[in-house]
């Protein structure tokens, strides 16, 4: 009888700034994961990530990858506009996918892997931090709970101190870390900016929280020089006829806390969320108010759980994904109709099934 522990098979495509100042230290610090394989482009970059975490199979071809390793998983950390073709290859091997945020960036790529995926009976999993914090899963257990009653109104917005990066510049904090961020991911043109890179953030959390459906979608935006997106600003209209107004902005002063602020209105009283004051209530239309301890320095944005998340997954663990792949489909959806609608000065009409 063989005792050993069961290792989950991990497969990474890409790896920069944020995959090995993240995700690599996460899983190299378990005992049930197998770094299997790496796929990056630059020999020397891939000889050094081997050397400092322990892959046993490293190329440039991610193709090579997917037809040489046996693996349970795969992380997707390449930049945005290849996160589909990565994928969609990984679930053709029936694996289990990682992709970082966003999920694809056109609502064609992202309903190919919902579909890829369902097909081959494996999960996505969008690493949205705070999805995975235990505040943003006891706000989702009041609204199913009817704390509120039906929802009526979202008011919701994001900023981060990100300008610089999305302005084809650097990122001040990450200095000290292996690989620098690429202005190929976050300063491209059609496929960087507020939106892609950070905007999701926030709609993949709402979907999580209320399971919202968007209908139609009339937005306004804002530039850098380059022509990348650093202002959002959005007006909902959900299927259920609800209404929802978000803000996002990429210019908060550098080292200032990431924000995160939600604002949900029902019929029997508010939800507030607010990352950045460490905030989660309920107000009750009959006078009753209860708040959800949020620990000091737990609103700060961490991307470790929902790694810990994946593996489980992989292992066959019975474990909550608040990063589905519904949660990625809704937030591609939305920013790609908020891009055409600011180019037509007209509302989108999203089709819900298309």
């Amino acid at each position: 009888m063989n005792n050993r522990q069961k290792k989950a098979r991990i497969g990474v495509i890409g790896a920069g700034f944020w995959c090995t100042a993240n995700n690599l230290p996460v899983l190299k610090g378990r005992n049930d994961v197998e770094l299997s394989a790496l796929a990056r482009l630059g020999q020397s970059e891939l000889q050094l990530l081997q050397h400092k975490f322990g892959f046993s199979f490293i190329t440039e071809d991610y193709r090579e990858l997917l037809a040489s390793v046996e693996l349970d998983g795969v992380i997707i950390a390449s930049p945005h506009h290849l996160h589909a073709e990565h994928a969609l290859a990984a679930l053709a091997k029936n694996l289990h996918v990682l992709i970082e945020k966003p999920m694809a960036t056109s609502l064609v790529d992202a309903l190919a892997i919902c579909e890829a995926a369902k097909a081959a009976n494996r999960q996505i999993l969008v690493p949205y931090g705070w999805n995975f914090q235990p505040y943003f899963a006891k706000a989702r257990e009041w609204l199913l709970a009817g704390r509120i009653g039906t929802l009526r109104h979202i008011s919701a917005q994001m900023a981060t101190p990100i300008e610089d990066l999305m302005s084809g510049g650097s990122l001040a904090e990450a200095s000290g870390e292996l690989f620098q961020p690429s202005s190929a991911t976050w300063a491209h043109k059609d496929s960087g900016g507020y939106g892609w890179g950070q905007l999701v953030h926030l709609l993949g959390g709402l979907v999580y929280l209320t399971d919202m459906v968007p209908a139609m979608v009339y937005a306004k935006l804002g530039y850098s020089k380059i022509g990348t997106d650093l202002y959002n600003a959005l007006t909902l209209t959900l299927v259920g006829g609800e209404t929802a107004a978000i803000s996002g902005s990429a210019s908060l002063p550098a080292g200032s806390p990431f924000q995160i602020d939600i604002r949900l209105f029902g019929t029997r009283g508010v939800l507030l969320l607010d990352t950045e004051r460490e905030r989660l209530v309920v107000r009750s239309n009959d006078g009753s108010v209860e708040e959800f301890a949020i620990a000091d320095g737990a609103g700060a944005y961490t991307c470790i759980t929902p790694v810990e998340r994946f593996v489980d997954i992989c292992l066959g663990r019975t474990v909550e994904n608040a990063g589905h792949a519904m949660t990625g489909l809704q937030a591609v959806r939305i920013v790609e109709a908020m891009h055409l609608s600011h180019q037509t000065n007209l509302p989108v009409t999203i089709g819900v099934d298309q």
